[in-house]
């Protein structure tokens, strides 16, 4: 009976619908009952006691323990995690037949950290931009209310009186939410290259980093709080895109309570075992939280070929765009019949139905990262970017255009499925960090005609021990000749240095690996050019890529002006012997 994390919540999140303080805490089953009882006494007396009677309680069990959150206010969230896990240990002590601490002690603490914490002016502007329906955004030591051009900024330190503010001069831009276990950056980048050629200048978030228009602000993963403010108060951005990844959800709630458009892409085995996350169907409920900020008219874009959103997406109010890959489906002949819209993949071409109502858009071979349509995963892709894009008012024609050409060029959608041949071998890279990823990865390398085939893999600390195995057996249906097994050093996630690899090369070797086909090399950017040095005309080499992307394909552009063919040096690399 211990605390597996206590942490603030800055916006809507899986238990409330604004900011507080969670705690998971480890229980047994017959504990739980018990203890959330004693948990919610505590913790009302403590509210009643620092003067936030009104504040909501929530208790969510999962499998070996409990979630329990209180709301609080946006500026005393460090005091609320405090009085949260105060009143826990009072819980906790009754439940195990121990002394409780007396609450009244604990009561003079919560009071001191509440008056250092108090911001009068903070919680005044809050009030009022939730009031007139404006973004509220706290973070970097800064405030903000509005977006885009309309956003009006200040230091946390030098709040105005709301009574003070023009208001008028606050506006608002079209925020789109986009989460799922696969396709999210994708569908990023191919709405943001849709919005572009409409004239609209896009932000986008992801996990590769911020860009506003052609502009990249900040590389790396900004697929959370810190990114969308960014992009939200910068005042070029006229529609935000906003990678919302499944991390910043459980840390910290959604990083608006405002959106125009959500979109789910998918649920599928990953990053189980966090933060009370421990079954598919908490996974599907997690990602559809950012429905929440769905104001009346709103639209929520969802996968009508993955049952679990389908089921766990029953009863939800706001205006749903279902997309696709089978036009036969019952549950989208019921939804067009009641005047509904729908994306679909028929018969080799993206439809856009409504009602009774069938828009052929373009067929499917003409979208250059589907390869002629093989790469089902990026056909999904399209069609999310489409619903998204009716649901934003891109005219169908500029988003078939749009299409056609994304993909021409590595830098649409640099690190997904970039297919490139350099000195006579083919290299395929691409994001494939789970089972379903990898899977699809495997499908379009599958393709590809080639002598050998080298497939280089590596995985994230934070995933079960029979995940990191399931990625495993997903590469090993490409039947490879050689494997490559990467540390990731930077993405340990609370695994000791070396124990996925391990893992990695034991499923290998247990599948039938032989040794001298298995290689297992330290940082991702050497893991390639042991990849490259293995490699002569005619192989594939099939590289999962999630450090160091803009590194990887440097060195294969690199190799690419130099004129570069297999067998020879790599640059920087002593004369390959043997």
């Amino acid at each position: 009976m211990h605390i597996l994390d206590s942490r603030r919540l800055t916006g809507p999140n899986l238990m409330l619908d604004g900011p507080g303080a969670v705690l998971e805490v480890r229980l047994e089953a017959g504990e739980v009952g018990p203890a959330v009882a004693a948990w919610e006494v505590a913790v009302r007396q403590l509210l009643e006691s620092v003067g936030w009677p009104s504040q909501q309680l929530a208790s969510r069990p999962f499998e070996g323990g409990v979630s329990l959150a209180v709301s609080a206010p946006i500026d005393a969230l460090y005091a609320a995690t405090e009085l949260n896990e105060r009143a826990w240990a009072a819980a906790a002590a009754q439940v195990q037949g121990q002394k409780a601490p007396r609450l009244s002690g604990a009561v003079a603490a919560l009071l001191d950290d509440i008056q250092s914490q108090r911001n009068p002016p903070l919680l005044s502007l809050y009030s009022e931009a939730r009031s007139r329906g404006l973004t509220f955004l706290l973070g970097e030591d800064l405030v903000s209310v509005g977006s885009g051009k309309g956003a009006m900024i200040w230091h946390i330190e030098t709040l105005p009186d709301p009574k003070t503010v023009n208001w008028e001069t606050a506006s608002e831009i079209p925020i789109v939410l986009v989460t799922g276990s696969n396709g999210k950056t994708t569908v990023v980048r191919m709405l943001g290259a849709m919005l572009q050629r409409s004239g609209r200048t896009p932000g986008l978030t992801s996990t590769d980093g911020v860009t506003v228009g052609d502009t990249l602000l900040e590389e790396g993963d900004f697929a959370g709080p810190s990114g969308a403010r960014m992009v939200l108060r910068h005042t070029e951005t006229e529609v935000a895109v906003l990678e919302t990844a499944r991390g910043g959800i459980l840390r910290r709630g959604l990083p608006v309570e405002r959106a125009d458009v959500a979109v789910v892409t998918n649920i599928a085995d990953d990053h189980l075992g966090e933060f009370g996350i421990e079954s598919l169907p908490d996974l599907a409920d997690t990602k559809l939280i950012v429905a929440k900020a769905l104001g009346p008219g709103g639209t929520l874009v969802l996968n009508a070929d993955d049952p679990l959103l389908v089921e766990r997406s029953q009863g939800r109010a706001a205006r749903i765009v279902w997309f696709s890959l089978n036009p036969t489906l019952p549950l989208l002949a019921r939804h067009l019949q009641q005047g509904g819209t729908a994306v679909v993949a028929d018969h080799g071409m993206l439809v856009i139905a409504r009602g009774e109502q069938r828009t052929p858009l373009l067929p499917v071979t003409e979208i250059p990262v589907t390869f002629g349509g093989i790469a089902v995963h990026n056909v999904a892709n399209a069609l999310t970017a489409v619903a998204a894009g009716l649901a934003l008012g891109l005219e169908p024609g500029v988003m078939a255009s749009t299409l056609q050409s994304f993909g021409d060029d590595l830098e649409d959608n640099p690190g997904r499925a970039n297919l490139v041949e350099i000195g006579g071998i083919r290299i395929l890279v691409d994001f494939a960090h789970n089972p379903h990823g990898m899977a699809a990865l495997v499908a379009v390398a599958r393709t590809i005609p080639a002598e050998r085939i080298l497939v280089l893999v590596g995985q994230a600390g934070d995933r079960g021990d029979e995940a990191i195995r399931a990625l495993a057996r997903a590469a090993w249906e490409l039947k490879p000749d050689h494997v490559v097994v990467k540390d990731m050093e930077t993405y340990l996630r609370g695994r000791a240095p070396g124990e996925v690899p391990t893992l990695l090369v034991q499923e290998f070797t247990r599948l039938g690996l032989r040794p001298e086909a298995l290689s297992r090399i330290g940082p991702e950017v050497s893991a390639v050019r042991k990849a490259l040095e293995w490699a002569r005309p005619g192989d594939l080499l099939v590289l999962a890529i999630h450090e160091n992307r803009r590194a990887v394909l440097d060195l294969l552009d690199q190799l690419t002006a130099a004129d570069w063919h297999s067998g020879e040096p790599l640059p920087g690399s002593p004369a390959l012997r043997g």
